[in-house]
């Protein structure tokens, strides 16, 4: 096992630069040191983006070695129960027994497919769900049916993934930001979240918002347009902006209409019945 990161970095940045030379019949550090990084991703020991100092980092080696496994492992047959696969990364709890669930604690649900190097902290709830590589879902949360967590998505404490959320993957390239959302945060079914979309603590997203990098985010109380980020605590609708020319359709966007209250609070709060 590495015990220096820095080390680990190193080896990855220069097999980056040389990947085309990889394979999956490759021996030497380089796989070992994947195989390190997607082991502990899996346990939550390290993170593809992180909190230091109150800003945001994404750790660029970190995707790197991700996309490296890809070349270094060739597909396998996975029997499972509901469904046969061929792939290259397996699934998370594909060897789990009782002891491990009870050490992790956290609740997966039948129909839930985690794939190996995302992160689920305890006390999470996960419903047959998608969680792809990379992802990190923090303490508290409820991942629910028919949510798609994407590569790398970083989800706090105390979310709620409402019904059919769809969290984009952001894998490539390797410097871009992925999907992050900070601490309880709450976010209404059926909303998309795409291409390494910011949202702040607290805040709340009503049902079918679409939000990605190019999405115009405007607020109700000043007309002020931004892109890409969602300040915390703000209650987020979708919305449309009419175009000047009366003749062209007018342009989907979101809308912050409000700072979070006790009574939107008490609408969104997990009920802890469920945990």
């Amino acid at each position: 096992m590495f015990k220096d990161r820095s080390h680990l970095e190193a080896l990855i940045e220069k097999a980056w630069v040389e990947r085309d030379a990889l394979s999956p019949t490759s021996t030497g550090e380089v796989p070992e040191a994947v195989r390190e990084i997607l082991f502990e991703l899996d346990r939550g020991e390290i993170r593809v983006a992180e909190k230091i100092e109150e800003k945001w980092v994404t750790h660029g080696w970190v995707k790197k070695a991700i996309l490296l496994s890809f070349r270094l492992n060739d597909s396998f047959i996975m029997n499972h129960h509901y469904s046969p696969a061929y792939d290259k990364i397996p699934l998370k709890f594909e060897e789990w027994k009782a002891e491990q669930f009870q050490e992790a604690n956290f609740r997966v649900v039948p129909g839930a497919i985690v794939r190996h190097s995302a992160y689920i902290a305890p006390g999470a709830v996960i419903m047959p769900s998608f969680i792809n590589v990379g992802a990190y879902i923090d303490s508290g949360s409820m991942i629910d049916s028919g949510v798609r967590v994407g590569s790398c998505a970083q989800i706090g404490k105390n979310c709620h993934l409402s019904d059919n959320v769809g969290i984009g993957g952001v894998l490539e390239p390797p410097q871009a930001n992925p999907v992050i959302l900070e601490d309880h945060c709450f976010i209404g079914a059926c909303c998309e979240i795409l291409e390494g979309v910011f949202i702040g603590e607290g805040s709340v997203l009503g049902a079918g918002v679409i939000l990605t990098a190019s999405t115009k985010i405007v607020s109700r109380e000043t007309g002020a347009i931004t892109y890409g980020q969602i300040p915390p605590y703000s209650v987020v609708v979708p919305g449309v902006l009419p175009d000047p020319d009366p003749t062209k359709p007018a342009l989907q966007c979101t809308v912050i209409i409000k700072q979070v209250d006790e009574k939107t609070r008490s609408k969104t709060s997990i009920n802890e019945l469920l945990r």
